[in-house]
């Protein structure tokens, strides 16, 4: 296994933490170049949150270290004030459960 650079680490950790709503996805929000990304992207933006969205595509660097970082293995990975929820399965069922809206509530 890989060892998270020091730097791609705290670039992770700064997006993650800056911002109250994170997507690690192939793509962007305006362009997802996966479908597990587009369904995140499409929940969010059906329960009208605002998102920073990171293209891990654009680094091999970035792609591996946010698996590293969260100790998760795919991606779309989403973060909330600093949490990581999870990626499409998991967010896919807190939406249709109504987890997901209740999380944003009270966060």
């Amino acid at each position: 296994m890989q060892t998270l650079s020091s730097s791609v680490h705290d670039t992770i950790d700064s997006l993650v933490k800056s911002n109250d709503v994170v997507l690690f996805m192939k793509g962007t929000a305006d362009f997802p170049q996966c479908g597990f990304s587009a369904a995140v992207c499409n929940v969010l933006e059906h329960l009208d949150v605002t998102f920073k969205d990171v293209n891990v595509l654009e680094s091999d660097a970035m792609r591996q270290g946010i698996k590293d970082y969260s100790n998760w293995p795919t991606i779309p990975q989403l973060y909330v004030k600093g949490e990581f929820i999870g990626g499409c399965d998991i967010i896919k069922e807190m939406f249709q459960s109504g987890e997901l809206q209740e999380l944003f509530d009270k966060k």
